[in-house]
């Protein structure tokens, strides 16, 4: 494992070194390096907008806990940041960072900036980042259509479209395709808790030593915290059968609802709340110290 406060990757690399921009002879070297510290400082803001969404989400639910409010899911967080005092203003810029994450997601599954290589494993990552980057997008639309009016038409004919490709395709409250729906919740929920235990992260931050001691702990934490939420959603397909529809299974406002109604519910759906913001303070972590190594790319 790296160095954290400069030490080497699989290549060989020198850590300290992957994320400054690459000098390029030649009259075009000086944009080169400028376009390169852009994709940096985009891919950065992308995690910013991640925690700040994560943020709302554990607040809601530490609120829930101690019932003084109800759980959010991210869709939820947004909407409640529209709520707020230049709402529309933070959602043009939780827009951006939204869209920015998923050009760097893009950018890691098809360009490989971490190094996963082309075999099954690595493969499989790759297909989850680009998974991420579809989720983050959807999640996008969904602000831009929040802040430019236009949510009220997509929620009116999003529905009809939904039932007609359910009966077009036979699949409305198929148990077998609910299952192999949570198959993917199921998946991301026992990656997140292995990145967790393992603390394969810390090879992507480019910190010292002390700021890793602290960033590690919480990273671990958020992470498992997440991976749970995870699994709850998967348990929660597995276990209600026909109770959802395979183009509208359950997501985190559920999962943190179904902690709830569990017993000592609250204490569970605190300690989850909690991990929720430790996730969000590891997105923080990431838009100040990951390495973001665009060399793949550009070579």
């Amino acid at each position: 494992m790296a160095d954290f406060a400069g030490g080497t990757n699989r290549t060989g690399r020198a850590a300290s070194h992957l994320e400054k921009p690459r000098v390029i002879r030649g009259p075009d070297g000086a944009k080169d390096m400028t376009v390169n510290r852009g994709v940096i400082w985009l891919a950065r803001s992308g995690y910013a907008a991640r925690g700040a969404v994560y943020s709302i989400v554990a607040l809601f639910a530490v609120l829930a806990a101690l019932g003084a409010g109800q759980t959010v899911d991210t869709k939820g967080a947004i909407q409640r940041l529209l709520a707020q005092p230049f709402g529309a203003a933070l959602l043009w810029l939780v827009v951006i960072g939204l869209m920015a994450h998923v050009a760097w997601r893009l950018t890691q599954a098809i360009g490989d900036t971490d190094r996963h290589g082309s075999d099954a494993k690595g493969l499989l990552i790759r297909a989850g980042l680009l998974g991420s980057a579809t989720v983050n997008l959807l999640l996008a639309l969904f602000t831009l259509s929040l802040v430019s009016g236009l949510d009220s038409v997509g929620a009116s004919g999003g529905g009809g479209s939904s039932d007609s490709l359910q009966r077009l395709l036979g699949l409305q409250h198929s148990n077998l395709l609910i299952w192999i729906v949570a198959l993917v919740p199921l998946g991301v929920g026992v990656a997140h808790l292995v990145k967790a235990w393992r603390a394969h992260f810390e090879r992507y931050f480019q910190c010292d030593a002390q700021t890793m001691r602290m960033v590690r702990p919480v990273s671990r934490t958020g992470l498992a915290a997440r991976g749970c939420a995870f699994l709850i959603i998967a348990g929660l397909l597995f276990m209600g059968g026909g109770r959802y529809e395979p183009t509208d299974p359950p997501g985190l406002k559920e999962a943190l609802e179904a902690l709830q109604s569990l017993p000592a519910g609250g204490w569970l759906l605190l300690a989850i709340g909690a991990g929720l913001f430790a996730f969000a303070l590891y997105s923080f972590a990431e838009a100040l110290w990951r390495r973001i190594d665009l060399s793949e790319v550009v070579d």
